[in-house]
């Protein structure tokens, strides 16, 4: 079967759970690779050279707070000179939204103060939101696009959909920062960020802890909150959609009941996850739920919720992400990609290590049907270490199902 299918359609395949597909071995995210590339049509070709099953990603759409709001940046310098603390106050016509940051030796962002992006949070000392309040001024943050970044993307997803058509390959969107130009204020978007999540941006907006407290005590003002990002989300997906996306990939890493509960999953997350997946449906794409730890507890929502595929299986990090209990639960209802850990066996485990680990993961939810194998959820490591457990790890592959057996 494999030997007649291009790409694209294997990948799908896998997805849908077809009779007699293989199982393709497609990254989640190759960090280490990446870094090497140009662009992202020398990241495909480097793919394809090495045996992956590569698919095309488009670039989110832009990021940009309203021109109605005025931006305000100043520094707080530390005791000593060092470090400090960073402020960006966003003042809209409904008031001010202000954030700051601990400027730590690792802060990547020099003078910046992006909200969406995981630098951010662990360091941050005030979020835009940290108290229910009115909202009207969190809808000058969250904004539609503008004609010009349509325009943008939709030439930049002309130009990889001829790609991804050439090569026979899948085109695949919704979840990926825009990179930071020198000049441009987009405001927000940082190296980690992108749309896509409900759970993900409260995370940058409020931090962890405190939408939990408003899910108690505050639900009405939590509602809200989340259907305003939900709302902001779907007029970004709505256009990945038009451009003609075979999947999407929403990222949900903090939606995993290791935050929430599962009433309150079913409450605040699953209905806005339903109308999102219905939406893809409808434009006739897969729907990928990128979620690596806490899943089991709300499985059987995970499968309500009509997505085609989990996106994040990690046995190695993930809380009870055991292969054997994902398989039970999950296995052949819903699609499920990954299987083995990146950071634990990829880059710092041995090549028995690495035997073992895509063995295991081809064993136990490989005769489901609907897998994909990938390290979970990156290979960032440039080492030599690295680089020869990955050519384990797909000559591996290619020896237990390369060829769909």
């Amino acid at each position: 079967m494999s030997d007649k299918l291009s790409g694209r359609e294997r990948l799908l395949a896998a997805i849908d759970g077809a009779r007699g597909a293989p199982i393709p071995c497609c990254f989640m995210i190759f960090r280490a690779l990446r870094t090497k590339c140009r662009d992202e049509f020398e990241f495909v070709n480097r793919q394809q050279e090495m045996g992956l099953e590569a698919r095309v990603q488009l670039e989110d759409i832009a990021v940009r707070f309203s021109p109605e709001a005025r931006v305000r940046e100043w520094a707080e310098p530390a005791q000593g000179g060092a470090g400090g603390i960073l402020h960006r106050a966003y003042e809209t016509p409904a008031g001010a939204l202000t954030a700051s940051v601990r400027r730590t030796d690792d802060w990547p962002h020099g003078e910046r103060v992006p909200i969406f992006d995981d630098y951010f949070a662990p360091r941050a000392v005030r979020y835009l939101l940290t108290a229910p309040q009115p909202l009207d001024a969190l809808r000058y943050i969250l904004v539609e696009p503008t004609a010009d970044d349509i325009a943008v993307f939709r030439a930049q997803a002309s130009a990889r959909k001829r790609f991804a058509a050439e090569r026979g390959l899948a085109l695949t969107g919704g979840w990926k920062s825009q990179r930071f130009v020198e000049g441009e204020d987009t405001g927000l978007i940082g190296d980690n960020g992108g749309t896509g999540s409900v759970i993900d941006t409260l995370m940058w907006l409020c931090g962890g802890t405190a939408p939990l407290y408003w899910a108690y005590d505050e639900p009405g003002f939590l509602a809200e909150l989340i259907a305003i990002v939900q709302d902001w989300n779907r007029k970004r997906l709505s256009l990945h959609l038009e451009v003609g996306v075979d999947v999407v990939m929403r990222r949900a890493w903090y939606e995993g009941t290791e935050f929430w509960s599962p009433a309150f999953y079913r409450r605040f997350i699953l209905p806005g996850l339903k109308r999102e997946v219905e939406m893809t449906h409808q434009a006739a794409a897969r729907y990928a739920y990128i979620i690596t730890s806490g899943m089991l507890p709300i499985a059987d929502m995970l499968v309500e919720a009509g997505g085609d595929v989990i996106l994040g299986i990690d046995p190695g990090q993930g809380k009870g992400t055991t292969l054997q209990a994902v398989r039970d639960r999950m296995g052949g209802r819903v699609g499920l990609w990954g299987g083995v850990s990146g950071p634990l066996t990829i880059e710092t485990g041995t090549e028995a290590d690495v035997r073992r680990g895509v063995e295991e993961a081809i064993r136990t939810l490989g005769p489901a049907g609907r897998f994909i194998l990938s390290p979970v959820d990156n290979v960032r490591e440039d080492t030599p270490q690295s680089w020869r457990n990955v050519e384990v790890f797909i000559d591996t592959w290619k020896s237990l199902a390369g060829s769909g057996g």
